[in-house]
């Protein structure tokens, strides 16, 4: 055989281990892993082949690191602490507990995380649970047989938890529930759609005592923790304002196929859940109104200027559709409505309001760079990072000048503007303005993109807003 042949057959690589070796057994070069070195027998054929071979070695290497998925296995999991410590609080209170948030907000995971809190800290309990979304479960999709079912698992001596998830697929749920709440003999955690276990429904549905635990998307501290490996907090933020908290988009590599899951929720909400539970005619109207809500963020709005633009824009309605319309939204938590408060005149007014959605991501998803404007943006974020941490939230009116925020918990009470660069004098002025102008005690805030430590202007705390959201309570 010619050494040209020799050579060409010494070049076919086999992978083992990590190390490549040659088919003839002729020492043709070595491979170190950890010490990446390279060794070759001297040769002009074998120096011309040297860089090709290495180039191999090195696309080897790329493809190791490479995570390949599988089942169930297909993303990170966090523990969220704030929701956590709450079911942990309200163990074994007399009351139902409702677990309700926007769809894919992680409700079931919630539950199922407080599952495992349970058997890893206490003995002699009982657990029963209920996912209607397996098929194991299909029998009991009948209130007579769902009640039944839970009293034949009922283990007398012990403490008996009932955990039901997507409970509406249960026609008549609510029944079962109560009648297995009268009993006093269960520890009770109910989750379901957004659109079908509403908030304005829990009075009418549960006739015994219940408490409602709320959970929103990933906060942006929640964000960092599940993407730990990054210590870069600006480059994390500015992905939060774009990819948002819905947890499941993250496990998808391409933008498209994360902005496709997140618009597959959206759309599940606006064109079947909602269609569903109030029978409407059409989604039309429903989807353009939620497009103009999206991208009229932090501007005031009243049903009658929303259904003249609609009407003016090819999309006939009526101020009375719309109005209903938007209550819907906000019943299924796709928006959150902000109303107005006299900060001179301490009442509130009912004319117009302002509406925040859920998810900086859904409007990403939905309308792309549209209209961009991040300091519509950071103020969404703050609204609803401010309803997370527990905060009644109003626009505040002063005179002829807005407060961005007066949020309210307990006595507690804080005056926020929003904005995203402030470094220009006459921005600045702007948003500090209002703020000096409130003559008492509490606390005032500017929240903007700042990347500066917090400092203090006559007597006005300013951060950048990705300390503010990762500050502790």
């Amino acid at each position: 055989m010619c050494s040209k042949s020799m050579a060409i057959q010494s070049m076919s690589i086999l992978r083992i281990t990590g190390v490549c070796a040659c088919e003839t057994g002729e020492s043709f070069y070595s491979v170190s892993k950890n010490e990446k070195k390279y060794d070759f027998e001297t040769g002009s054929l074998h120096i011309l082949f040297a860089a090709y071979i290495i180039n191999i070695v090195g696309q080897f290497q790329k493809i190791k690191k490479i995570k390949l998925l599988k089942v169930g296995g297909y993303m990170r999991t966090i523990t969220r602490e704030k929701y956590l410590n709450r079911f942990i609080e309200l163990n074994g209170t007399p009351d139902i507990k409702i677990i309700t948030g926007i769809r894919r907000s992680g409700k079931s995971k919630l539950m199922q995380a407080y599952i495992e809190y349970l058997k890893n800290h206490f003995e002699n309990i009982n657990i029963i649970f209920i996912d209607f979304m397996d098929l194991a479960y299909e029998d009991i999709k009948e209130y007579h047989a769902l009640h039944n079912y839970v009293e034949e698992h009922y283990q007398a001596g012990k403490t008996n938890y009932l955990f039901v998830d997507e409970v509406q697929m249960c026609p008549k749920f609510e029944l079962a529930i109560n009648s297995l709440y009268s009993k006093g003999k269960y520890d009770i955690y109910v989750t379901g759609s957004n659109a079908f276990l509403l908030s304005a429904d829990l009075a009418t549905l549960f006739t015994g005592r219940y408490i409602e635990i709320h959970v929103f998307p990933f906060s942006f501290r929640e964000y960092c923790k599940y993407h730990e490996d990054i210590q870069d907090k600006d480059k994390l933020f500015d992905e939060y304002s774009i990819k948002g908290g819905l947890a499941g988009s993250y496990a998808y590599r391409t933008e498209k196929d994360r902005t496709n899951y997140i618009k597959e929720v959206y759309e599940t909400i606006v064109t079947r859940d909602l269609v569903q539970k109030y029978a409407l005619p059409d989604t039309l109207v429903l989807q353009r109104l939620s497009e103009f809500l999206m991208d009229n963020i932090s501007n005031l709005t009243s049903p009658n200027k929303v259904s003249r633009l609609l009407t003016a824009n090819d999309t006939p309605t009526n101020h009375v559709t719309i109005g209903r319309y938007i209550k819907y939204l906000c019943n299924a938590f796709v928006f959150y409505d902000i109303k107005r408060y006299d900060i001179r005149g301490k009442k509130y007014l009912e004319n117009s309001e302002k509406f925040y959605l859920c998810d900086s991501g859904i409007r990403y998803a939905i309308l792309g760079s549209r209209n961009m404007d991040y300091g519509r943006v950071y103020e969404n974020i703050v609204c609803i990072e401010l309803l997370r941490r527990g905060y009644d939230v109003y626009v505040g009116k002063l005179y002829q000048k807005e407060i961005d925020f007066v949020a309210q918990r307990g006595s507690e009470k804080i005056y926020i503007q929003v904005s995203d660069n402030i470094s220009g004098q006459e921005t600045f002025n702007r948003e500090v303005s209002p703020l000096i102008q409130i003559r008492d005690a509490y606390p005032k805030l500017i929240i903007a993109r700042t990347k500066h430590t917090k400092y203090i202007y006559d007597g006005i705390e300013i951060y950048d807003i990705a300390d503010w959201l990762l500050k502790e309570e």
